[in-house]
């Protein structure tokens, strides 16, 4: 079809993660069905990609895009749970943001919000 994959890697064992993938995918990306393939892949099979992603299956459960071209990390797993994140991700393939990224590094102002989020959190970190 060479439609771009949307994967999840989990660990064998690891049935809690597909479950809550596959209710995402039907909650909130049914209509992306055109445009993107919906897969599961157990991460300890498919530790290849996940090494060209800088991963192994210490970090398992991930979410990544496989456009045939590159391969793009979902951020942070846990973000999934937040409604319109992982559609933000797909739409961010779409318009080109995440090739554009993978090249050039984040956009400004991206990177600035990741930095007052690191100051925030920094803060947050601070004694009595």
């Amino acid at each position: 079809e060479g439609l771009p994959f949307l994967i999840l890697f989990h660990h064998p064992d690891d049935h809690d993660s597909v479950k809550e993938y596959n209710d995402l995918v039907k909650r909130e990306l049914m209509g992306e069905r055109s445009n993107v393939n919906f897969l599961t892949a157990d991460g300890v099979k498919f530790a290849h990609p996940l090494h060209h992603l800088g991963k192994s299956k210490e970090d398992l459960p991930l979410i990544a895009i496989d456009s045939f071209r590159h391969m793009y990390l979902f951020p942070k797993y846990e973000n999934m749970r937040t409604p319109g994140k992982v559609g933000q991700f797909l739409q961010d393939l779409y318009s080109g943001k995440l090739h554009r990224e993978f090249h050039y590094g984040p956009d400004q102002d991206e990177e600035e919000e990741a930095q007052k989020e690191n100051e925030i959190n920094t803060d947050n970190q601070g004694g009595v």
